[in-house]
């Protein structure tokens, strides 16, 4: 089975910082665009941070961008997350997923999924 397996989630206080790691098995995604998704309670899934295959081109959303740090090592299959200055409001289940065609900022149109790991940022 192809599976991407989220991990390093957990509690945190306003201001600390977390590092989110996702190893990919069962197929190789070296060649795949990579990125993270969250999704807090009672909303939807969104658009978190994304990074091409060569690891040329990065993209942020507005609200993480200058605090959070997307990377990816392709001889190990995983995607990274670094995040700082975490606010209350990243609280959320963080997805990493995986397309091998596109770069897309809709969660509908990404191929592959973890399952996900909560991140919670107290106050």
């Amino acid at each position: 089975q192809e599976q991407l397996v989220e991990s390093g989630g957990g509690l945190v206080q306003a201001g600390g910082s977390l590092r989110l790691s996702c190893a990919a098995s069962g197929r190789t995604f070296e060649r795949d665009v990579l990125g993270w998704f969250r999704q807090a309670p009672g909303k939807e899934r969104k658009f978190v941070a994304s990074i091409s295959w060569s690891g040329a081109s990065t993209y942020y959303d507005d609200s993480v961008k200058g605090r959070f740090t997307i990377s990816r090592d392709n001889a190990k299959n995983t995607v990274n997350l670094q995040m700082n200055s975490l606010k209350p409001e990243d609280t959320a289940i963080y997805y990493c997923t995986a397309d091998p065609e596109g770069d897309w900022r809709r969660a509908d149109d990404w191929h592959y999924w973890g399952q996900g790991t909560q991140v919670t940022v107290s106050s």
